[in-house]
């Protein structure tokens, strides 16, 4: 089948992930793999190279793992394998994906002390140092980059600046910002970044991944909570046997992973897609503000990544209807998730541009109903 003659999709997915994709990253799905194939393999071991490359770190000191499952799945095997039996880690939240990994920590027995921020407030590294400078125990420091539950970007570098003083294990989650904002892993000091095939880099669901500091990873062996979510067991085996995940890959998302990179790299790299990202979230809110509508964020702790918008203050307003007139438009946007205000978000990411954008805004122009 030409690419030509792929069926265009109904509507453009305006989500943090899944997100639109091109559609040479649809078309590489339409080959059969073998999980024990060397062809097969070698691609994953040059994914592999690849992301240790986007991290802007040295492969003699990083690696990259690659986890099957959604990007909770390698959230949830960096903190039950890297967190030792008398460790401590201290989680910085301030939205859902936050308190998800704290929760998971939670489930897992190990102890853990929450920062919490509240939803529209970001993460302060002054909090951070208060907390180490009180409990010696502390061993590991998680944070979440881009609060998807709101679209706040968190100042990682000034976080990771405290952590790595102190002496402390850093575990970023940066799922919805790798691949579309530059992070310098190896100069902020990071141990762990973990994010997912579907986001930024532009893939489909079915896998996670973590860029890991390969002195750390090694600690992790025996430390595992979960067989199956080992990583250290994981990486070794991928050493071992080029590329050969321990259980069975999710071989078409790996190869439309593998075609999403090489996009990425034609594109310009993160830096250009970081430009992209961010010139599509200041058209859609400089329209969303023509038509009254208000950003839950202030500017400086926008990310480019997905952006929440208050409703609108109108009894006849609904989020549903609002949603099914914008889906017969052409556009599926996000309900919002937090509890201190009524809001929906829309993501700037994916095969999305800023026309895309505009078309965006005059459907919703169109379709103001209240």
């Amino acid at each position: 089948m030409k690419l030509t003659q792929l069926p265009d999709n109904p509507y453009l997915l305006l989500t943090p992930g899944p997100l639109s994709t091109s559609k040479g990253v649809k078309a590489a799905m339409l080959r059969d793999w073998c999980t024990w194939d060397s062809e097969y393999n070698d691609l994953v071991q040059v994914i592999r190279r690849k992301l240790v490359g986007l991290a802007e770190a040295s492969q003699d000191d990083y690696t990259a793992v690659l986890m099957q499952g959604s990007g909770s799945f390698s959230v949830e095997a960096v903190v039950g394998s890297a967190v030792p039996a008398d460790g401590k880690l201290v989680v910085m939240t301030n939205g859902a994906y936050g308190n998800r990994l704290a929760q998971m920590a939670q489930v897992l027995k190990i102890e853990t002390q929450v920062i919490d921020f509240g939803e529209v407030a970001a993460a302060e590294a002054d909090a951070l140092q208060k907390a180490l400078e009180q409990d010696p125990k502390i061993t590991h420091v998680a944070v979440v980059h881009c609060e998807t539950t709101t679209g706040m970007l968190n100042p990682i570098a000034e976080v990771a600046k405290v952590a790595k003083a102190h002496g402390k294990v850093l575990i970023v989650d940066a799922m919805s910002s790798f691949g579309g904002v530059p992070i310098d892993v190896p100069g902020l000091g990071i141990d762990f970044l973990i994010s997912s095939a579907n986001k930024c880099i532009q893939g489909v669901p079915g896998f996670g991944f973590v860029v890991a500091k390969i002195d750390e990873l090694k600690k992790c062996s025996g430390q595992a909570r979960s067989l199956s979510l080992d990583l250290y067991d994981q990486w070794d085996t991928m050493e071992k046997h080029n590329g050969k995940w321990r259980y069975t890959s999710p071989t078409h998302v790996v190869r439309a992973f593998y075609q999403a990179l090489a996009e990425l790299e034609e594109e310009g790299g993160v830096e250009k897609r970081c430009v992209r990202y961010r010139e599509n979230q200041r058209t859609l809110v400089e329209g969303m503000e023509k038509l009254g509508f208000v950003t839950l964020l202030p500017k400086e702790l926008q990310s480019p990544i997905i952006t929440s918008f208050y409703y609108p203050d109108s009894p006849a307003f609904t989020f549903a209807a609002f949603y099914e007139r914008l889906k017969k438009e052409g556009f599926v946007i996000y309900p919002g998730k937090i509890s201190v205000a009524d809001t929906f978000r829309i993501g700037n990411i994916g095969e999305v541009y800023p026309h895309d954008m505009k078309r965006l805004v005059q459907a919703v122009e169109q379709n103001l109903f209240w």
